[in-house]
Formats: C-alpha cells, structure tokens, sequence
C-alpha cells in the first residue's frame, strides 16, 4: 500500500523539461561537446524526509542499518531512529544523507530513475522566468551566493519558487544525485597528466563555459562522490523518460 501511494504521489509531481541541448565544461570530444536531451519527466520537488521514511518502512533494509556496500557510516545519521526521522528533521524537508545506491533504489520503487546530468543540468539552468538563464548574471550571483553560505543546522522544508520547466528547489536548497554523477572525468592532480596547472585559473582551460562558476561547483562535488558516499546537504529527486 505505501509504494502504491508514494507512486501516486510521484505520478502526480512531475513535469516535462526539455528537449533540450546539454553542453559538458569538459566535453570529451568535439563530436560531444553538444548533447541532444531528448524530452522527460522530473519531480517538481527532491524526496523529503517523509516521503524517504515511507520508503524505509516499505524496505526496511534499506533503513539505516544498510549493508555498508551500499552507504557509508554516515547513512541517515541525522535520523531520529533506523526507520524514522524525527522531530529535529523537518518531514517536509529534502532527505540528505542517502547514497547514490539507496537514492536508485527509492527511484526505483515508484517506477522512476535518477536524472542524468545533462537532463539536471537543462533543467536547472532555467530561471523563473528564461529557459536558460546561464548568462544571466543576476542568476549567477544568485546560485553562487547559496553555494558560498552554509547549510543551516535544520534543512527548510521543499517548496520554493518554479523555474519555468514548473521544478523547485534544484538550487538554493541542497546538492542532487545525478545517475552519471561520475561520468565527466576530472584529474585528481592539480598539475593535470601535461603537467599543467589545473589550479585556480588553470581549471578554465579546455572549459566550453569559462564563466559558470556554479556549473564548475557542481562538476567539482560530483567528482568527489563515491557510490556510498552520504553528504549532509546532498539529496535526490527522480526522472523519467518523456512521452
């Protein structure tokens, strides 16, 4: 009963985005360096806390006592017990704290997938009121603002403004998995395998999009992440291929 009202719930939140045309920073190939996004679904919203809980209750392993295979020690720890957030997480509040694995999973269950990055990346490059808004450094300056200020011991609850796709809340709230959050391949040396600075402003060189800060933050946490990793300020919505 629980996974059939939270694939209700998620049939009835989501909204077409696209077609559209993902432009990695670092495209591998020139053939690469503009992506056709075909037309999809993606929650107008990230997975709360209750609607997480739910899940859990429905899967219990998937609670905090996950095998470690699956999420690292950090799994959900902001969680009152194993099953149950409580009352210092806000029910409506984004879930955090849950790995690549157990964000798929919860996908899964209600008959969606993890968006892609070129798909989060079309869909959070519109305003409120532009579908693409890249340029526009009042967006920016916006983005970037959030990105430098720290997350608030208690998350606020999901429902900010719609960007003109009709999503909330993909930036000023927290970080989102992505299904290919590792597929754009970034050099662990500073010097690059050229022995190039990669540093500072070395980190421009070979970018489509010298000035999107925001979008080179982005690229910099996803190449961070493990499979298992659990951030405090990372959640997840979910997607699925368009009519």
């Amino acid at each position: 009963m629980i996974a059939l009202l939270l694939a209700a719930a998620w049939a009835a939140d989501r909204v077409p985005v696209g077609p559209g045309v993902y432009e990695p920073l670092y495209p591998p190939s020139p053939e690469e360096a503009r992506i056709p996004v075909p037309r999809f679904l993606l929650a107008v919203e990230p997975v709360t806390n209750e609607e997480y809980a739910a899940f859990v209750e429905e899967n219990p392993a998937w609670g905090r006592g996950v095998a470690r295979l699956y999420a690292d020690e950090g799994y959900l720890d902001d969680w009152a017990a194993p099953d149950a957030p409580g009352a210092s997480v806000l029910p409506d509040a984004p879930v955090t704290r849950v790995s690549w694995y157990a964000a798929r999973a919860y996908c899964r269950s209600v008959g969606g997938r993890l968006p892609t990055e070129g798909e989060w990346e079309i869909a959070g490059a519109a305003s409120e009121t532009s579908w693409d808004a890249r340029k526009d450094p009042h967006f920016l300056a916006r983005l970037l603002a959030w990105y430098g200020s720290p997350t608030p011991r208690v998350l606020p609850a999901v429902g900010g403004m719609a960007n003109r796709w009709g999503v909330r809340d993909l930036h000023g709230l927290v970080w989102e998995w992505v299904e290919d959050f590792n597929a754009s391949l970034v050099d662990v040396d500073p010097r690059g395998a050229d022995g190039e600075a990669r540093f500072c402003g070395g980190g421009v060189v070979g970018a489509t999009a010298v000035a999107d800060y925001a979008a080179f933050m982005r690229l910099a946490l996803r190449a961070s992440l493990q499979a298992d990793s659990t951030v405090r300020n990372l959640g997840f919505r979910c997607a699925l291929d368009g009519p």
